[in-house]
């Protein structure tokens, strides 16, 4: 029976672990030199995986092309504008159409419903890569990065503070299955809804008091309107280093990016010694090959 991965939801508490515990087997065996010998080479041997990006991206695109590649597979990357979709061919159509093509199908979209509903009539499994309401394939890769500084992911505290959007909601989901502990700090216009036992407050250094770890994203995405208002109303939520200083000694400092220094963080904090979104970006892919091998497996 065919697995989709739309919200994070999907997955339990035990496969989720076991999930990181592939995509660090995954890192450490990683070594773009070796060529056909890197670890999970042959895992996708002969099959053929979709990639259909409806929106722009960079990490996204390239960690699921790469991965795709690297497990032996054949990434197949289509731009919405390049299929009849952009041209009113039902969604329903194009999930028979693909399912009979292909192994699995990865959509980045800029609505959930439309990936609900390609999943719904899909055959192959269908991952969602990012939609305003969720980006889970994101928060497997934070969980990752926070495993590598941390050890043990049970009983840490994430703030996230900012615009509590899809990237929040993805955290809060796939972070109280890891046993980790969010705290989203956001004004009351922005705010993420009480689930998953996710922590709300409006008070940013309430959030960050003793957190291992600082997470924001951008305060205007594609799409947004009203883009001085947003900026206004969210810059008590930057992210800089009187924030820092709140959370741990030891925190790190996480962006999903691309980031807009001086908006949502300042350059001091991205690219300081507690910075670790450059491995958070490269972890994506790490993941995200982990991710296909359970659901292709």
């Amino acid at each position: 029976m065919k697995r989709d991965f739309l919200t994070g939801e999907e997955l339990g508490a035990f496969e989720l672990e076991r999930l990181l515990d592939r995509a660090a087997d995954l890192k450490a065996g990683h070594d773009p030199a070796r060529k056909g010998g890197r670890l999970g080479a042959e895992s996708l041997a002969g099959r053929s995986v979709a990639l259909v990006f409806e929106r722009p991206s960079t990490r996204t695109r390239i960690s699921f092309d790469v991965g795709v590649y690297e497990l032996g597979g054949h990434p197949v990357v289509l731009r919405g504008d390049e299929m009849q979709l952009s041209r009113g061919e039902s969604i329903a159509d194009t999930a028979q159409v693909l399912s009979r093509m292909v192994d699995a199908v990865v959509i980045r979209s800029g609505s959930h419903q439309r990936v609900v509903e390609l999943a719904a009539a899909a055959d192959v499994p269908v991952i969602n890569a990012l939609t305003p309401l969720h980006h889970p394939c994101q928060a497997i890769a934070d969980l990752l990065t926070l495993r590598e500084r941390f050890g043990d992911l049970s009983g840490l505290r994430l703030a996230y503070v900012g615009d509590g959007n899809n990237v929040a909601r993805s955290l809060a989901i796939l972070g109280e299955l890891a046993g980790v502990e969010v705290v989203v700090a956001a004004p009351a216009d922005y705010q993420l809804e009480e689930a998953h036992g996710v922590k709300l407050t409006n008070d940013p250094r309430a959030a960050a008091d003793g957190a291992d770890a600082l997470y924001t994203d951008v305060w205007v995405s594609m799409g947004d309107e009203d883009e001085e208002r947003r900026r206004k109303d969210l810059a008590p939520f930057r992210l800089d280093a009187d924030l820092v200083a709140a959370a741990k000694d030891s925190a790190i400092v996480l962006h999903c990016l691309p980031a807009h220094p001086g908006d949502e963080i300042t350059a001091e904090v991205l690219y300081g010694p507690q910075s670790a979104v450059f491995d958070q970006a490269e972890n994506r892919l790490h993941a995200q090959k982990a991710l296909l091998e359970l659901l292709l497996g």
